[in-house]
């Protein structure tokens, strides 16, 4: 976002300079207090599923929700009207996560239950990784996740082997057990076969014919092949990247952006050739 904000109003620079700043005291004692409130919010929207808390405390905890719902609001508006390009704000990754934590609440007015969704205020946390100047483990994530960009292709492949793998898998169970044995169906086989590939293994059907059972025995095995294959896509990618930039991340402390010619860490010391 443009931090020039010269051009808003005195009291728009000042909301600014404590809602979007971290540099200042009353920025870093407002972000502090926000995820607080955050957590505290979160706590009281899975509260209020627990039966015999909401039987005693379900009026109180409806009202703290409501009281931290609207000091959300209050805040998001703020954030817009101190914001140097409001429209950039709205329609970033935060803003849209900002907005969509108030709407479950104003929602259940329509639709009961919907408050639940509340807890999407949890990734607003993200912001703890400013506070506590922790930003550069976000570069890290910017990597993973531009490699699992880069790796879409791939990933697609792989996702659509394994649905066909489930579905003919789960054909054969139907056809193998017979709804006898719990197989009614080609989607409920599917979803046994789903169940058992990923190696979750629920047990709430499973195969008794001899025949059935030896297929759920390869299906397992495959499954944890399976599990292996994305990791190995990302990973490779990863490094690739890694290389077409020219640079080394110390794993020793973390240090990016290091020259791909160097022996060791620039930050540590520590020796990069043997990592």
């Amino acid at each position: 976002m443009d931090n020039d904000i010269s051009h808003l109003k005195k009291w728009q620079q000042k909301i600014h300079e404590v809602i979007f700043g971290y540099h200042t005291v009353a920025g870093r004692l407002f972000d502090i207090a926000l995820l607080i409130a955050i957590v505290v919010s979160v706590l009281v929207v899975m509260l209020e599923s627990v039966n015999d808390v909401e039987e005693d405390y379900g009026v109180e905890l409806r009202m703290i929700e409501w009281l931290f719902t609207f000091l959300f609001s209050v805040e998001y508006l703020a954030r817009i009207l101190s914001s140097p390009r409001p429209t950039k704000y709205v329609t970033s990754f935060m803003g849209i996560i900002d907005l969509l934590s108030l709407i479950p609440t104003y929602l259940s007015f329509f639709i009961v239950g919907t408050h639940s969704l509340s807890v999407i205020r949890s990734f607003r946390l993200i912001r703890v990784f400013r506070i506590l100047k922790l930003t550069h483990f976000m570069g890290g994530a910017q990597q993973l996740g531009s490699a699992l960009w880069s790796s879409r292709h791939k990933i697609v492949v792989f996702m659509g082997t394994v649905v066909c793998i489930v579905v003919i898998a789960g054909t054969m169970m139907y056809l193998i057990e017979g709804g006898e044995n719990g197989f009614t169906s080609i989607p409920k086989s599917i979803y046994w076969a789903i169940v058992t590939i990923t190696t979750v293994g629920y047990g709430d059907i499973a195969p008794q014919t001899v025949f059935g059972q030896a297929t759920a025995s390869a299906l397992m095995i495959l499954g944890y092949a399976i599990i292996a294959v994305p990791t190995g896509i990302v990973t490779s990618q990863m490094m690739s990247d890694a290389k077409k930039r020219g640079i080394v991340t110390c794993s020793n402390c973390g240090e990016e952006d290091l020259p791909d010619h160097s022996r060791f860490c620039l930050n540590c010391g520590a020796s990069l050739h043997l990592q």
